[in-house]
């Protein structure tokens, strides 16, 4: 079983320079969990429309029900696969992105297209969409229902990044704040205390049965 989901969002710079963006994204503020980003191979075919993949790397840390499933060096990081079509013809961008680390566990693949708003030729429209499936029987709803919840924070993330780095190519200050930043921190630091302490509570309580 698969759960698909889409959405639509929209970057308010031209297509061309949400391109240029597009591969100018990394780093920023709100990608501090992309490692590496290396191209594997990119071509133009002779339609003169630009191929590219490229493989990122990223600290998405496993669940900690996941953990005990994985080596310990994979529990922390993950790999991703990103095949990029750019047709200046067409005006359009299309990506495929997917997992290849903890894929039998969770499998995510994200297709996005961007092209020019039809009303407004100066912004530019992305249809996102996804498919989040697992091999793990008995728990495909909850993997599923984890996988989405982090997929759209990640959208999220996403957008910001964009607006971020394209307001730095026009030459405008990036609308990231001090106060932004801290309450981003602030949540980081609550997950992170509240993840440590299931970890002892489990502890404590696989202790009273010894």
């Amino acid at each position: 079983m698969v759960k698909y989901y889409c959405c639509a969002g929209m970057l308010k710079s031209s297509w061309d320079q949400v391109c240029v963006a597009f591969w100018q994204r990394y780093p920023n503020p709100y990608s501090n969990h992309v490692l590496t980003e290396d191209i594997i191979f990119r071509e133009v075919t002779p339609t003169n429309c630009l191929v590219s993949r490229r493989l990122l790397t990223k600290t998405n840390r496993a669940p900690r029900w996941m953990e005990p499933y994985l080596p310990k060096q994979m529990s922390s990081s993950a790999y991703i696969i990103e095949d990029s079509i750019v047709d200046p013809q067409k005006r359009t961008m299309t990506t495929l992105t997917w997992n290849i680390s903890h894929a039998r566990l969770m499998s995510v693949e994200e297709r996005c297209k961007y092209y020019i708003n039809p009303e407004n030729g100066s912004c530019t429209e992305i249809k996102r969409e996804a498919w989040i499936s697992t091999t793990i029987y008995g728990l495909s709803r909850a993997v599923q229902e984890f996988g989405l919840r982090r997929f759209k924070n990640s959208v999220t993330k996403t957008m910001k990044g964009f607006e971020y780095v394209l307001a730095k190519m026009h030459g405008e200050t990036p609308s990231r704040t001090l106060t932004e930043t801290a309450t981003e921190r602030a949540r980081e630091t609550a997950l992170a205390a509240k993840e440590k302490a299931k970890d002892l509570a489990s502890q404590a309580q696989k202790k009273q049965y010894v």
